[in-house]
């Protein structure tokens, strides 16, 4: 099951890093964890990395967090998503929902 992991931080959490060790912290968090995908932007006023990661289990979801949360002092939202072929898989419980309530 595929989640997007939304990572923030705070201005001075990451000014620190940045200052400290080039970011070389967050390079060896992604390596631990081998996401899908990794994207990195500003949102709101603070660095933000978009992750893509495919577990077996949501009971994964702390050791992909904590590193991140300890490192960075980050808040993280995250979300189950799926590719084509997972929404595709899902058609038939859509069109039954179609037909009870739509």
């Amino acid at each position: 099951m595929r989640f997007l992991f939304k990572i923030s931080f705070p201005v001075e959490a990451g000014n620190t890093a940045a200052k400290k060790d080039s970011l070389k912290s967050v390079q060896s968090i992604l390596e631990q964890q081998k996401p899908e995908a990794v994207y990195f932007l500003a949102e709101n006023g603070k660095r933000t990395a978009i992750l893509i990661i495919n577990m077996q289990d949501a009971s994964e979801i702390p050791a992909i967090a904590e590193p991140w949360f300890l490192a960075f002092n980050a808040s993280i939202d995250v979300s189950p998503v799926m590719i084509p072929a997972d929404l595709q898989k899902a058609g038939p419980a859509i069109a039954q929902a179609v037909k009870t309530y739509g």
